[in-house]
């Protein structure tokens, strides 16, 4: 494999191409969203993808039209005009990017196609919102970051965990320095009964015997998306039991559940869970453990987190030694969707916890102002590739390897 000619172009060079100056990227701050931007013209965006697809708010957005829907299937496609108000159909994908009309798309089609289709959209001259997760494995990664550098053209990742209301809060918090270091973080990502979607039809669909650390976006954006390092190396295991489900799937992967223990740029501990069966609460949430300050996200998208600050007074424990008695509170998650971080009429919860309505928002700004989104393949491949990664490290009974850098 030959990577000579990928690795020359760096997150430099491409910022370059795009034309964004590098001075103003450095104050495009991850918190704060600008202010709706007054477009000059609308954004005409085509979406494709009749189920996650059909869940965003790109037709109420401002500066926004929807041109075109696009799915294979008939009924799905009915359902995206309905959602969206659009006369305008075509039956694949391959028609809509022809479309002249269309300026961006969102691709929520399987993971498998997503580089396939991504590539495509941009030679066809298209912005890209994809879903979750950018590759599956690492030529993919190659490849997409490879065809958007040369493309020059904003591409986004859907991640809805860089958007949920307390991650949020907690790159908030982080930027404010209220953690000081965050010295260690976990996450976990638990969707017991995932196999219920394996089959359609009593046809196997793209998501039988998917390896879960190959879907660890929902995970490792809860660190990389706050702090900002990168994961450089990973030992995972994994568990199967020998189940008639986990046969002949296109993955080869005998695993319900993974869990990788990845080390950062910072020398840091990072524990990631991505769990499709057992006695398990469905969950996507986050630790993230501080010097003065951690944040604790509950289970529940509508219970209160937890933090616990670092205090002077000293107490015991039940055992009799003397322990800081650091202090815990419950914290009410403040409803970010509801703020002037949006645009009014996107100020209404979505899906995955009020996120929908924050990308639909951010993929637009991002045409409408000319810049990188905050998702971009430098972020995404950061989110994506340790997850490939540590798969092959749980098929190698928890081998300690190396995760290549996509920023280079």
């Amino acid at each position: 494999m030959k990577h000579i000619h990928r690795e020359t172009h760096s997150r430099r060079k491409f910022v370059e191409k795009a034309g964004i100056g590098l001075a103003s990227m450095a104050f495009i701050p991850k918190f704060n969203f600008l202010n709706t931007s007054q477009a000059e013209n609308k954004v005409r965006i085509g979406i494709i993808g009749g189920r996650f697809g059909a869940s965003f708010q790109f037709h109420e957005h401002p500066n926004c039209i929807v041109e075109a829907v696009s799915d294979l299937r008939l009924d799905r496609r009915e359902n995206l005009m309905k959602v969206y108000k659009c006369r305008k159909s075509y039956s694949s994908l391959e028609e809509l990017i022809q479309d002249s009309n269309i300026d961006a798309v969102f691709i929520a089609t399987p993971a498998p196609d997503h580089v396939k289709h991504v590539i495509a959209a941009l030679n066809a001259g298209k912005h890209v919102l994809c879903a979750v997760p950018a590759a599956l494995n690492l030529e993919e990664c190659y490849q997409l970051k490879e065809a958007v550098i040369k493309s020059g053209l904003i591409y986004m990742m859907a991640e809805t965990s860089y958007f949920r209301q307390n991650t949020i809060s907690v790159r908030k918090l982080y930027q404010e320095n209220s953690f000081g270091e965050i010295f260690s973080a976990a996450a976990e990502y638990n969707h017991p009964g995932l196999e219920t979607l394996w089959f359609e039809d009593k046809k196997p669909t793209w998501r039988h015997g998917l390896p879960p650390m190959l879907y660890p976006t929902h995970c490792t954006s809860f660190l990389i998306s706050v702090t900002g390092e990168r994961l450089t190396s990973v030992s995972a295991l994994g568990y199967g039991d020998q189940s008639p489900l986990l046969k002949n799937n296109p993955y080869n992967n005998p695993f319900w559940n993974e869990t990788a223990f990845f080390q950062t740029n910072k020398n840091h501990p990072f524990r990631v869970e991505v769990n499709w069966k057992g006695a398990l609460r469905n969950a996507e949430r986050a630790e993230w453990r501080g010097e003065k300050m951690s944040f604790i996200s509950s289970a529940s998208e509508s219970n209160e987190h937890t933090i616990i600050r670092s205090v002077e007074t000293m107490g015991k424990d039940d055992a009799g030694f003397q322990i800081k008695e650091n202090r815990i509170e419950k914290y009410a998650q403040e409803k970010w969707w509801q703020s002037p971080l949006l645009p009014e009429p996107l100020r209404h919860d979505s899906g995955h916890d009020g996120s929908h309505s924050f990308i639909t928002h951010e993929f637009i700004e991002s045409i409408v102002q000319k810049r990188e989104s905050k998702i971009n393949v430098f972020e995404a491949l950061a989110y994506t590739a340790p997850g490939i990664i540590a798969h092959t490290s749980a098929l190698k009974n928890g081998e300690f390897l190396n995760i290549p850098s996509f920023d280079l």
